[in-house]
């Protein structure tokens, strides 16, 4: 077992690691084998105070410190996670059930994201506009807002910590970090280790492990943090922006999604049939983006459905340790028993079951199912595990009808042999994003990276990033007198 899990199970706060002062403890634990990984005390509302009142004091400072010097700590922030990727690989693997396939997509996109943070360091901070006044010069300054709280899921734990952690950071800002109770070490630990490790001074990132039962809305509500930035169910989300809007504050929010990969009557259906087992079955299903529906246009509908559950049933069940492992566990038994219900409740309601998958603990072999009633429920929620709806469809009206048939407008994505005919659908479907003739999971950073609807709000990566953890100051300055009318 990785040191990890020994070394890092506690509170990093103020450039310390102390264990918090909760009454209980959070157990994290392997969801493939159940062995117990660390345990660690929660912190409580005033740990949370503290690791804010932490991040405000040594931001003053890391807002002066300059561009060049902020993205050295990223560049040396990247090259540890280089270094480590054996060992945060296996903790990948361990906390979160996670293939080694995913984790090393996982590790790719984080050092995307560390890479393209420390170039965010260099952007302009200042631009001068023109006045319609005379001698008189517009200045526009570009600042941090100050201290961001960041709250991530347990999916990508890592990823999704980094993606706004290391940009707040390269931007000037002092962070808090909350991870998900499931994957403390890969979420929030590790995160803060390899900062610590790379030179960031103390006090500007800060990790608290703990729970709303401890906490209540303590870290959405604290007077510090200007942004929260969070990922995760819509349901908490929804939470997360009232609170959040109640004391004026900004949220990015990253939540679920109901994707659907399209197969048009053009499609090369080999091709297609890739995509969408991939796009559905990546991390068991445990990804924002992945198609919950598999939309098939009817004229290739049986060519399609027998490529694509032969090659769903080759897909290889277990040990997440194993290399050749493809469907690892779900994150705990809890979400095996939802999925499993899923199915029970799909086939009640009339679903043709092509395949149904068996659970054993927190292992769910995958399900495809097909002639699911078009007003069912199931068709238009998330499904955050290895289950696949099969919909044929008769022409593009349709297609574009059913998947936009959802509150959710995450992605999604469309095979087609006419490009320009996939991105006219695509430019029809309610989404913030959709992909043409490729899969449905995809996040590159310096594209905007968000949802409409019930998907979320604002935008990550990039430019966007940079407009969600500054803010725009004016300062005008007048050459010569100004002329009143009185």
């Amino acid at each position: 077992m990785s040191s990890c899990f020994t070394d890092l199970a506690q509170q990093y706060i103020d450039g310390e690691w102390r264990p918090g002062s909760g009454s209980w403890d959070i157990i994290d634990f392997n969801p493939y084998d159940d062995e117990k990984l660390a345990s660690i005390t929660i912190a409580t509302a005033d740990e949370v105070d503290l690791a804010y009142r932490a991040a405000a004091r040594a931001q003053k400072q890391w807002a002066e410190t300059t561009p060049h010097a902020r993205r050295a700590i990223l560049e040396k922030a990247l090259r540890l996670v280089e270094e480590r990727e054996a060992e945060i690989t296996e903790v990948l693997v361990a906390e979160l059930g996670g293939t080694r396939l995913k984790a090393g997509f996982e590790l790719h996109l984080v050092k995307e994201f560390l890479r393209a943070s420390a170039q965010l360091a260099l952007r302009p901070e200042e631009t001068i506009l023109p006045s319609p006044a005379e001698g008189k010069e517009n200045r526009l300054y570009r600042v941090p807002v100050g201290v961001v709280g960041v709250i991530s899921p347990f999916n990508f734990p890592f990823l999704l910590s980094v993606k706004s952690v290391a940009p707040a950071l390269a931007l000037g800002n002092g962070v808090v970090l909350k991870p998900h109770q499931n994957t403390p070490i890969a979420g929030g630990a590790l995160v803060a280790k390899v900062f610590e490790d790379a030179g960031l001074p103390g006090g500007l990132l800060n990790v608290v492990v703990t729970d709303i039962a401890e906490i209540g809305d303590a870290f959405i509500e604290h007077p510090v943090p200007k942004v929260i930035s969070f990922a995760g169910s819509d349901a908490v989300g929804r939470h997360v922006a009232t609170v959040c809007a109640a004391h004026f504050k900004r949220v990015v929010l990253e939540m679920g999604g109901n994707s659907a990969l399209v197969v048009l009557d053009d499609a090369d259906v080999d091709y297609a049939v890739d995509a969408a087992v991939f796009s559905r079955y990546v991390h068991q299903g445990q990804v924002c983006m992945a198609a919950n529906r598999v939309l098939v246009d009817r004229s290739v509908a049986e060519e399609f459905t027998e490529k694509f559950v032969a090659k769903v049933r080759s897909l290889k069940v277990g040990d997440p340790r194993d290399p050749q492992t493809v469907i690892g566990p779900v994150i705990n038994c809890a979400q095996a028993s939802a999925l499993t219900g899923v199915v029970e409740q799909a086939v009640a309601e009339g679903a043709r079951a092509l395949l149904r998958g068996e659970a054993s603990g927190t292992l769910l072999s995958p399900s495809v199912l097909t002639d699911l009633p078009a007003d069912s429920a199931l068709l238009r929620q998330e499904v955050f595990g290895p289950v696949a709806f099969l919909i044929p469809f008769d022409g593009e009206e349709e297609a574009v009808r059913i998947v936009n048939d959802t509150p959710y407008g995450l992605g999604g994505a469309v095979h087609t042999a006419d490009v320009e005919r996939g991105v006219a659908f695509a430019r029809r479907i309610d989404t913030g994003m959709f992909h043409v003739n490729d899969g449905t999971v995809h996040d590159e950073p310096l594209v905007p990276f968000g949802g409409e609807k019930h998907s979320g709000l604002g935008r990550l990566n990039g430019e966007a990033t940079v407009d969600a953890f500054t803010t725009i100051k004016w300062i005008s300055v007048q050459h010569g007198r100004s002329a009143f009318p009185f």
